[in-house]
């Protein structure tokens, strides 16, 4: 996720998904919470939540919405976009198809489905991503 910034092989899900929230906290810090939430429309109390060291549930699309607040970075769709990318590229280079993810992540989520948040078409949650993310990597 988040243009390609981490090396998800060898992490848990759960390290992966604590280094994408601080990445975001990153960006909170350097541009502002009313910043934030103006910019990417992610209430302010959830970012206000995620500055100060909590977890709030971020779909993949908040996510990049809240990186894209800052001026340096693409808009949040590209962003997201390039996160979906990084899915199905490592899903072809570990030659594994939708229902070896599925059963592969620890989610209870089905083939169908994990297809469709990878393509864009369901919402991913950034935890649902970590998963995903942290088992292709290890495939």
């Amino acid at each position: 996720m988040l243009r390609g910034e981490f090396e998800a092989g060898g992490q848990s899900p759960e390290a992966l998904h604590e280094a994408y929230l601080a990445r975001l906290r990153g960006t909170v810090a350097a541009v502002g919470v009313e910043t934030v939430s103006d910019r990417s429309g992610v209430d302010r109390d959830v970012v206000a939540s995620l500055a100060a060291g909590e977890a709030p549930e971020l779909t993949l699309e908040a996510a990049t919405a809240i990186l894209a607040a800052d001026p340096d970075l693409p808009d949040g769709e590209t962003l997201a976009a390039e996160a979906r990318d990084i899915l199905l590229m490592g899903m072809t280079t570990a030659v594994v198809d939708v229902d070896a993810v599925a059963a592969g992540v620890g989610l209870d989520v089905g083939p169908k489905t994990i297809q469709q948040k990878v393509e864009g078409r369901h919402p991913i949650t950034l935890a649902e991503y970590a998963h995903v993310h942290a088992f292709l990597e290890g495939a």
